[in-house]
């Protein structure tokens, strides 16, 4: 008798599961129904087309981007491929220039901006002079927040470009306008501006880089920062 019962139990409940799985179906049917009718009227009423376009303008904004990065990485190896190589340069990684961005990243980011700049304004330039003087316009080489350095500078902003000329003239053959480059970045500071266009394009672009790395809009490799593998010091 027991085992009568405990047979009925289960064919009534296995009757209620194939009824809730047959229902489960029919409401899974109907949201599906539901959900492509929705669709169709989305993209009957151009809706459809609209995001369609938004996500083809995204695209080729992205294109754009990496064309541009694509394009500025072949002229740093056709035209700096000695400075980017030199272990003094690879060696400015180890300080930060403002907020926590490494010297190394900033040089490399100004004369990214340098070459946005003059294509975005349609300025004709020597782009080898353009790339190597932003490589170079800060080639200090010591940590500017470290007060207790030899020859320690108060007033870093006034006395650095020459510093970074000097250093890149003992390494590498500069050009009149890599040298007015690198001297006069700093203007108004420098008192005397630049005296060619690409000593201009590298002063706005390394201000407009110095801003944004200031107010911590643009950031460098804070796990680094962390881990002790770059010098931050005051």
């Amino acid at each position: 008798m027991y085992h009568t019962q405990l047979s009925f139990l289960y064919v009534i409940m296995y009757a209620v599961a194939m009824k809730s799985a047959k229902m489960c179906d029919e409401q899974n049917i109907c949201r599906r129904q539901r959900s492509l009718n929705r669709n169709r009227k989305y993209f009957k009423d151009g809706n459809m087309s609209d995001k369609s376009e938004k996500y083809k303008a995204h695209v080729e904004k992205l294109r754009k981007r990496y064309e541009r990065r694509r394009e500025f990485y072949y002229l740093l190896r056709k035209y700096a491929s000695d400075i980017l190589a030199s272990e003094n340069f690879r060696s400015t990684r180890n300080y930060i220039q403002h907020g926590t961005m490494p010297v190394q990243r900033h040089c490399l980011d100004v004369a990214a901006q340098s070459i946005a700049i003059s294509k975005f304004l349609g300025i004709e330039c020597n782009e080898r002079e353009l790339i190597r003087g932003a490589l170079l316009h800060d080639y200090f080489l010591y940590d500017w927040h470290d007060k207790t350095r030899k020859n320690y500078q108060r007033l870093h902003g006034f006395y650095h470009p020459g510093i970074a000329l000097r250093n890149a003239s003992r390494e590498y053959h500069l050009t009149r306008r890599e040298r007015d480059i690198i001297k006069k970045h700093m203007w108004p500071l420098t008192v005397v501006p630049p005296r060619c266009r690409e000593a201009w394009i590298v002063t706005t672009a390394d201000k407009y880089c110095s801003l944004l790395e200031t107010l911590r809009l643009r950031r460098g490799n804070i796990s680094n920062i962390r881990r002790g593998k770059l010098r931050t010091v005051g």
